[in-house]
């Protein structure tokens, strides 16, 4: 046998570029976990995950909540952003300055300053869970990027080009990961395979994603 099969493989870049404006950063979130989990949880407790319905009546696999000024919404209307949740008839919790700080951060590694993120999207995959490939085309304004944080289990984000059909790059992502995109790659299609089963020690059989953006 090659005596490369059993040299050590070398680890991850910390930052990977992805794609034109777009980049992946390798447990940027780590430094400041304890912080932004406890954060996560005082969210939840004032707007607790649902599962949304689309506008041609399916149930969404991916539980979802949302903090901010506005929080993503769908329902047989169809989607938007809107200042209230429709569950409770209360605003959205505000976003902590923890997160926006962490988005504007990953945000600039990526080339964009001074993003000023006005919406959190957070979603919760259990194993089976998964987000087919789609654009983010709800918010009025493209030239601020998106920010993507993945805590708990391990996923395979896909990220693909301006059509459908074009074939995704496959990326598997750990707790603390960072992806952040924009300019050219800001109205890709993007997507989340179905999670796998597994035990993460922190957020157990489960995968919570924070997904920032500027919607208004």
């Amino acid at each position: 046998m090659k005596g490369d099969l059993f040299e050590a493989q070398e680890p991850p870049p910390a930052r990977q570029p992805i794609g034109e404006g777009a980049v992946l950063l390798r447990g940027f979130a780590l430094g400041e976990e304890s912080e932004l989990i406890a954060a996560l949880r005082a969210i939840l407790a004032a707007a607790p995950f649902r599962h949304m319905i689309t506008p041609g009546g399916h149930t969404m696999s991916v539980a979802m909540s949302n903090c901010g000024a506005v929080g993503w919404v769908t329902d047989r209307k169809g989607y938007r952003y809107d200042a209230v949740d429709p569950a409770s008839g209360n605003r959205w919790p505000a976003m902590p300055a923890l997160f926006a700080g962490l988005a504007r951060r990953a945000a600039g590694e990526a080339g964009f300053a001074d993003f000023q993120p006005d919406a959190c999207l957070i979603n919760r995959y259990v194993p089976g869970a998964k987000m087919s490939l789609h654009r983010d085309k709800d918010e009025a304004d493209f030239t601020a990027p998106i920010v993507s944080v993945s805590f708990g289990l391990p996923a395979v984000f896909m990220f693909g080009g301006m059509s459908r059909s074009d074939k995704p790059q496959r990326f598997a992502l750990q707790h603390g990961d960072v992806v952040a995109w924009g300019g050219a790659s800001r109205l890709v299609f993007h997507g989340v395979a179905a999670l796998k089963d597994g035990e993460h020690p922190l957020l157990g059989r489960q995968r919570i994603n924070l997904t920032f953006r500027k919607a208004r």
